[in-house]
């Protein structure tokens, strides 16, 4: 007994806005570069390529301190000013951190004239308020801070 269904054609994909596919590229990418940035800098620090504040044999004995006798032991930054010792392998890698963290702000940067231009200012305004409380976030005014 041939018992066959009759051929279903495959469902069809929901056709995506021009905001969405903005969006998913842009995060893509950015998604793409701090992965890249992350390995890249890992490896620096692991291989040597880059001095490293905290040598990775060192890191054992230095995890089991408390974080005061950490940064006192390692002259470790706290807040932004990892940025200044970027040449460093083991703050390189924060870099990579920082851009995965951010990447959302240029999708939704790039969806406001897109927003605008069909009209919808409220979108448009509501993606620029969210870029400002993730810049606010990221001044660390309302942590506790280290």
């Amino acid at each position: 007994m041939d018992v066959s269904t009759p051929s279903a054609d495959p469902p069809q994909a929901a056709a995506q806005s021009a905001e969405q596919l903005r969006y998913a590229r842009l995060l893509d990418w950015g998604a793409r570069a701090g992965m890249v940035l992350l390995v890249v800098s890992f490896a620096a620090y692991v291989l040597g390529w880059l001095p490293a504040l905290v040598p990775p044999a060192e890191l054992p004995r230095m995890w089991s301190q408390p974080v005061g006798a950490y940064l006192q032991a390692t002259g470790a930054p706290t807040g932004w000013g990892w940025v200044t010792m970027l040449g460093r392998g083991d703050m390189a890698g924060l870099a990579g951190i920082v851009l995965l963290a951010s990447c959302s702000v240029p999708c939704l940067l790039a969806m406001v004239p897109l927003a605008r231009a069909r009209g919808d200012r409220r979108f448009a305004w509501l993606c620029v308020a969210e870029v400002g409380v993730i810049a606010l976030a990221a001044t660390g005014w309302f942590g506790a801070g280290h």
